[in-house]
């Protein structure tokens, strides 16, 4: 059939906002409603006639609400096909009444789970009723009409008020597959929970929904066509500049997860570009961190990403203030400072708030995804063993562990260089480990930045000692690497005759 007129609905809703339109439409029309407990009673207030679902099924709702429309009558009349005389025939011999609308509401199953109650409480709302209508119509979509959430009512007001309710089949195939999306996101969130709480593996199956999205200016290039997914205002309050972009999202996500490896330390402040960091120290004051990260590469700092690990104040604000950046995030900012930032009316200003983050990564690959567990591992000074006869100092230890904490967070092949608590240069996303190591030196060189005294930090083995030789060259005296090449001792024997101190954590950081 390709047009529809609805004379008859089921509602069964648990939130009654939004519903008073369609009840006043359906009136109009003479739909006949079918209902059942806080449904019904609030469609009666609205000053509709209810025929209860009770009349029909000759059963009560039982089992504290859990069973109240699974029935032959009511899926009987949902799932009856109108163009099938077997169908019709059976539907008449049973007294099953045809079902041409179908509205739900399902239980806030998200919203109970966000609310931290208690499992029993989470279990009861998990919709069984619901989801089965939603199904049952959705899969009658050549005859019946599926209202699967409140997004969809303003779809369905318009063809009640602008066809007198004949909807066509184009209509229901549209209700229908919104139908399925409400009903697979539910499962997936509801799996989820349940996957977690049973202690299954997380990598066992990749099942993923996510409604809440937002359209992109483009993807990466302008001439792709981007969104993202997800609920931004979790974890951001935005307080000046134009949209994000799809390329301030990675850089953004990048300069997040860095800035987690500081949390709680002395002021400490970051610059990215392309996802990986160009400036980065600790100080005693922001203002102070601002500017010494700035000076490791005020070149590539242009156009980037600036995040800090504490409030921004005026005086570092001021600092900032004339540098173009992308974006500045932070967990708080002064009023003087808000003041002197958003004098450039595109800079995004965003104040982060404490949220959890994913624990696995998803991306595409050939005609599947990978999956797999983010890199937690964060190397202590406790976990360094050192395996040369110089021990570094303590400055050093310090060093090298900010360091190994800048090089996770890098494009692999990357080689770190960190002095007083300051990224110093880094050669990142390189092809060959000793490329990046002379990018590095070639970095540190052009912007006057002695390595006297700095430390290295590699994010993988050194396959052969000429790292570990020219950043002795270079004025390297503590290297940092994960270990695990079968060249090891040759790196150890080479640091070993110049007196360089070499520690290994057992533990790689590639970034890809």
């Amino acid at each position: 059939m390709s047009e529809v007129r609805i004379q008859s609905a089921l509602i069964s809703v648990f939130n009654k906002e939004g519903l008073a339109p369609i009840v006043a439409e359906m009136q109009r029309l003479g739909v006949t409603i079918y209902s059942t407990g806080g449904t019904q009673a609030a469609i009666e207030a609205m000053g509709a006639e209810v025929v209860p679902v009770e009349s029909l099924t000759d059963y009560p709702s039982i089992l504290g609400g859990r069973v109240k429309t699974l029935h032959p009558k009511v899926f009987g009349g949902i799932l009856g096909r109108r163009g099938l005389a077997s169908d019709q025939e059976e539907m008449q011999q049973y007294g099953l009444p045809n079902m041409d609308c179908v509205i739900v509401d399902l239980y806030p199953f998200e919203e109970t789970l966000a609310s931290g109650a208690d499992r029993a409480a989470i279990v009861e709302k998990i919709d069984i009723g619901g989801i089965a209508l939603i199904r049952a119509a959705a899969k009658n979509h050549q005859d019946v009409v599926v209202v699967p959430s409140q997004a969809q009512y303003a779809d369905l007001l318009q063809v009640l008020q602008e066809r007198d309710g004949v909807s066509a089949l184009a209509d229901r195939k549209r209700f229908a597959a919104h139908g399925f999306r409400v009903s697979s996101h539910y499962d997936t969130r509801i799996h989820a929970w349940m996957a977690e709480d049973a202690g299954l593996d997380a990598l066992d199956a990749l099942n993923v929904s996510e409604l809440k999205g937002q359209t992109l200016r483009y993807g990466e290039n302008p001439h792709q066509p981007g969104r993202f997914y997800g609920d931004l205002d979790a974890l951001f309050d935005q307080l000046h500049g134009k949209a994000l972009s799809y390329n301030n999202l990675l850089d953004v996500d990048a300069a997040v997860q860095l800035m987690r490896e500081f949390e709680g330390d002395a002021p400490t402040f970051a610059i990215l570009k392309h996802n990986n960091a160009c400036g980065l120290a600790t100080r005693p004051t922001m203002e102070e961190a601002y500017r010494t990260a700035l000076a490791s590469d005020p070149v590539s700092a242009f156009g980037g990403i600036l995040i800090a690990n504490g409030p921004i104040d005026e005086a570092t604000a001021a600092a900032m203030a004339d540098l173009f950046s992308e974006v500045v995030i932070a967990p708080e900012f002064s009023e003087a400072a808000l003041a002197f930032l958003q004098q450039k009316k595109n800079r995004i200003l965003l104040r982060i708030k404490p949220t959890a983050m994913p624990q696995h990564s998803v991306r595409t690959a050939l005609n599947g995804f990978l999956v797999q567990a983010v890199d937690a591992a964060t190397e202590g000074e406790g976990d360094l063993r050192c395996v040369t006869k110089r021990e570094a100092s303590a400055e050093e230890v310090r060093d090298l562990v900010f360091a190994m904490k800048v090089a996770k967070h890098t494009k692999s092949n990357t080689i770190v260089f960190a002095k007083n608590g300051a990224l110093v240069a880094s050669g990142t996303g390189q092809t060959s480990r000793v490329d990046a190591l002379k990018q590095a030196v070639v970095k540190a060189g052009a912007f006057g930045l002695s390595l006297e005294g700095a430390v290295m930090a590699s994010d993988a083995f050194f396959p052969f000692p000429d790292c570990v030789e020219l950043a002795d060259e270079a004025g390297i005296t503590a290297v940092i690497q994960p270990g695990g090449s079968i060249k090891d001792q040759l790196s150890i024997d080479y640091c070993d005759g110049h007196d360089l101190a070499m520690y290994m954590t057992g533990v790689r950081h590639f970034k890809h």
